[in-house]
């Protein structure tokens, strides 16, 4: 009598994301109605996914290797994830190198909401209070101001703030006539 033992290793299966070797579990990348639109993640990434704020940057820096992958789906999260993480200077620079053909672009579009591009255009305090254009608001510290001998002091109030378009870190606004541009991180919303 012959035994024949099966001398082959079995089949060993990374995270198609962080490419971690752990117990992976199936992921759909929505909308469905595309071709191949589910991959196998880990505990970790998985979790990661689920969050709803703004992602850990240093958690996400294998998208720098991972958006090359064969794989259009993870392509397509690697692009989505990119862009929420856009102000981070490393996510940026992989979103401008990134290509996505037509449809997978199309693809990556369709699984953005309108909450998640709003979230990145909400110009915040240094308390995290959300500030419009006309609001009111209280330097918290003396602030120099480059390129005059004007000294903003801590407890200014400026009124009327406008709040730069392509800058979610800055405000504008008038101090002793003088029209400046202000970071968030120094003050907060005057309660009306």
């Amino acid at each position: 009598m012959s035994i024949t033992m099966n001398t082959e290793s079995p089949q060993v299966k990374a995270c198609d994301l962080c490419k971690s070797v752990t117990e992976l579990t199936p992921y759909s990348v929505l909308p469905g109605g595309f071709n191949n639109n589910e991959i196998a993640v880990c505990a970790a990434c998985l979790s990661e996914l689920a969050q709803t704020d703004k992602p850990d940057s240093r958690y996400w820096r294998f998208l720098a290797e991972a958006m090359w992958s064969e794989i259009p789906a993870v392509q397509v999260l690697s692009w989505r994830i990119l862009s929420r993480l856009k102000d981070e200077d490393w996510a940026a620079g992989c979103l401008e190198i990134l290509y996505l053909d037509d449809d997978l672009l199309a693809w990556a579009k369709a699984g953005v909401t309108e909450e998640t591009e709003e979230l990145t255009e909400v110009h915040r305090d240094s308390l995290g209070n959300e500030l419009q254009n006309g609001d009111s608001v209280v330097l918290t510290r003396t602030l120099d101001v480059k390129g005059s001998s004007l000294n903003a002091r801590m407890g200014t109030v400026v009124k009327n703030i406008r709040l730069v378009s392509d800058n979610t870190d800055q405000v504008e606004g008038k101090i002793e006539g003088q029209t400046i541009v202000i970071l968030t991180r120094y003050l907060r919303r005057q309660k009306s």
